[in-house]
This record gives structure tokens, sequence and C-alpha cells, in this order.
């Protein structure tokens, strides 16, 4: 029997793969698709922010992400939003963040299309031993008090001890399961299609257009647009050249002839968060657990931040290292920052709208943000580096990210300490980073700060090791 089923090869499911195997479990990756039915459905890019990239710098994969952004260093010079280089941090409706005063330990963004972002996640975890088996449609999960059944579209069952479902926003898993999933129905349609226009010069990028937004230039070979007239009726039916020339003149008021489409795929605004991410043996990530508009990039970096954090609980306790209660510490943890991810892209939407209202609100947003703390605090909130995991702690840096670049590939806790008293007691049980700054903290597999000592005294950390460490 598998430790665990992950249910979604995409980015999620493969990082999350990846960081069971690092804490000593064995994952199996389930995934409908083959490979190049999701090399199909890569269009547009895909937006790697501030707090991932830190979380990944960890585990060594930053450096194959900037080869591959370094094909793309033209596109990323056109974004909405990142025209102030490395200083730009996304944007917010539109409207563009710029990090003047970047926090300690910063790292920037990268700019990806998703199969060149999932082939470097597969390649990783496979290095480590994941198992990863493509064309493997589930189409019911079946929970026990021992274990859970994956049972295949070919009739086949898969057997763990835990299963998580990283299988999207119409996730099979979530339904199955029987997790509740409230939320506001869609009230914009999106667009993106490989097409040409008759005229290339005849429709001009508009982030905040008469009629919704248009991009024809941001990706080549790509045209985009966004319509707030209640969503689409069937995103699944396929894109004609009619549907997305429609689309583009209502959008831009431009009489636009397309003359090639190649595929195309919608989206919108459906908003829902899963009451919660774990029911007995069973779990979501990703998209199966939230869904929202795309608008500001958040999705991707909160999915792999739901991996990050559930790697190491579940690894632990998968192989007996932990008390099942562990995991609910996910739920308790990341169900908040869902929530607030949620809240903003509703405001975002609101921002987009075409009309009197939404400009007047998006030049005040403009005069806000210049406020260096106002600012501040956006960029906090679209790049995920505000998160707090113990908003309560005596100490402030306890459920913060770790204040210093740390590379542990290995996937192991990290114990920063200039003070022998406080090496003795880990007893070989973590990585010691040495750090004589007369401020001792034991970093979490997944970057954040488990405990802190202002003054070398190690009261408490032989419990925060039993909680991060296991026995």
């Amino acid at each position: 029997m598998n430790d665990v089923i992950i249910v979604g090869g995409g980015p999620v499911g493969l990082l999350l793969a990846g960081e069971l195997r690092l804490a000593g479990a064995d994952p199996l990756v389930l995934e409908a698709a083959d490979g190049a039915a999701r090399r199909n459905r890569s269009f547009g890019l895909r937006g790697i922010n501030g707090r991932t990239s830190q979380s990944l710098r960890m585990r060594g994969l930053t450096e194959a992400f900037s080869e591959a952004q370094s094909e793309l260093s033209a596109v990323v010079r056109r974004l909405p939003g990142l025209m102030k280089g490395n200083r730009a941090r996304g944007h917010f409706g539109g409207l563009p963040l710029v990090e003047n005063e970047p926090e300690p330990n910063a790292a920037g963004g990268f700019i990806l299309r998703q199969h060149v972002l999932e082939g470097i996640l597969a390649e990783w975890a496979t290095g480590l031993g994941v198992r990863i088996r493509a064309s493997c449609e589930v189409v019911d999960v079946v929970q026990e008090d021992s274990e859970v059944r994956a049972v295949l579209a070919d009739g086949g069952i898969e057997r763990a001890a835990y299963l998580v479902g990283c299988d999207g926003g119409r996730s099979v898993v979530r339904k199955r399961t029987g997790f509740a999933f409230p939320g506001t129905n869609a009230t914009m349609t999106g667009r993106i299609a490989a097409a040409e226009l008759a005229d290339t010069g005849a429709v001009e990028s508009s982030v905040h257009g008469r009629g919704g937004t248009v991009l024809v230039s941001t990706v080549p070979g790509e045209i985009s647009t966004m319509e707030f007239d209640g969503g689409p009726e069937d995103r699944d039916a396929p894109m004609t050249a009619e549907e997305m020339q429609a689309s583009i003149r209502r959008v831009s008021g431009v009489d636009a002839t397309v003359t090639r489409l190649d595929g195309g795929i919608r989206f919108s605004d459906n908003t829902r968060q899963a009451a919660t991410y774990r029911q007995g043996r069973v779990l979501l990530a990703g998209d199966a657990a939230h869904v929202h508009s795309p608008i500001g990039g958040q999705g991707l970096n909160l999915g792999l931040q739901d991996a990050m954090n559930l790697g190491w609980k579940l690894g632990l306790v998968a192989r007996g290292r932990a008390p099942e209660s562990l995991l609910d510490t996910y739920t308790a943890e990341r169900h908040p920052v869902g929530a607030r991810v949620l809240r903003n892209t509703r405001a975002q939407v609101a921002l987009m709208r075409p009309g009197p209202q939404s400009e007047a609100l998006r030049e005040v947003l403009r005069e806000t943000l210049e406020i260096p703390e106002a600012m501040r605090h956006f960029v906090a909130l679209g790049n995920g580096t505000d998160i707090d995991y113990a908003p309560d702690s005596a100490l402030p840096l306890v459920g913060r990210f770790a204040p210093l670049p740390l590379v542990a590939e290995d996937g192991r806790a990290v114990l920063v300490t200039g003070s022998e008293e406080i090496r003795d007691a880990v007893s070989g049980r973590v990585r010691i980073v040495e750090a004589d700054s007369g401020l001792d903290f034991l970093v979490r597999p997944d970057g954040y700060v488990a405990w802190a000592s202002a003054d070398g005294d190690p009261a408490g950390l032989t419990e925060a090791l039993a909680w991060v460490v296991g026995s």
C-alpha cells in the first residue's frame, strides 16, 4: 500500500510529492492527462511571487527557473505591473506594485509557462524517487478507517494510508469525499487564445478598457480578453475564431478580424473555498481547496504554499513519527491565508470593471499607493510575505518566514544559533546554521519559524522539536 496518493500532477501535486519524499514518505502521483495534453493547456504565463521564490530557493530550484525565464525576457518586460525591473512586484487590479525598499531576504519573482514549470518540478520530484503515472484518471475515492482507495477509470484501484486531491477547481476528490465548497458564482468571462488578427496593429492592449480588458502583445501569438458579463455558459466547449473575434470587438470597440485560432481556454471569477482542507485521511491542496479570479496571479502561489505547508506534516504522520492531530494544523494555518486571497481577488475584480465608479475607485487607490506604507502593504498582500502562522506569539519572529536566506535541499528543519547550550539540546536532530546574532530560532521544513529565543534560553525548544521533527 502507498503512503500517500496525490491525485493531480500539476505544479501543486508535483511540489507536494517532492516534499513528501524529502520527509521520508513514498508518494504516488496519479495524473489524468498525458504530457501532450498538459502542454496544450499551457496558455498564458504563470507568475512565481516573492514568498514562493523564497520557498523554492530553499530547495535549490530557482536556478532552473531563472534559466527558463531568460527565454521569456522580452515578454516579461511587456507584462502589466512588471515595468520597473527588479523592483516590480506584480499588480493589484492592474495597478503596478513597486517595492522601493525590499524586505530582508527578499527574492525576485519568476514568469514561466505552466508546462515549463511542471517540467522543472517533475524532474526534481522524479530525481528524488517520486513515482508519477500519467493517463490515470481517478473517478472515485473511497475512505475507510485504515486506508483510502482511489478508483481509476480503467477499473484499477490504488490504495494508500492518505490521499491528497490536487486535481483542480472541479476536483473529483473534493466532490466524491463530500467537502463543502461555499462561495460566489462567476461575474466575468476571460478568454485566452492562440490567435492572429488580420491587422496586428488595429487593437491596442488595455488593462482598463471601455468594455473590459484586452491584451494582444503580452505573450507572442496569444490574445486575451476579459468581459464582465456574468461568466461563461460552457467553459469546456471548443473556442472558435468567431467567439474570440466577437469578444475582442466588444471589449476594444475595434472592428477586428481573427484570421487564425489554434485553441483557447476560458476562465472566470467563480470564487469558492472548501470549508476544511481535511476530512479523515483525505486532504485538499491548490485549486481543489480554493478557486478564485486569476487576476493578480495568486492562485498558483497559494497552491504551492499549501504544498510546502502540508508536505512535511503529512510526511511525518504517514511515517508514524507524528500524531494525526498535526494534520489539523494544515487547515488551521492555510485556510485563513486562502480566505484572504479570495477577498483580495474579489476586490481586484471590482477594480477592473469598466464604468465611472470603478474608474474613480482606481484613481483613489493610485493615490493611496503613493504612500510608501500602503505600497508595502499591497506588495506584501500580493506576494504572500505578510503570512504569520502564530500571530499571538510573544516573539514576532515565530510564525513568520525565516529572516535569513537558507538552503535546505534535503527538506530538514534548520536551527540557527550561536549558543552551545542550544546546539547540545537538539542532539543532531536538525541541521545547524551557526549565527552569532543574539537571536536563536528553529526553522520548519517549509521555511517558517517554529521557535525562537532572544536570550539564549532553550525553554520550549524540546516541544517545538517534537512538533517539527517528530519522534
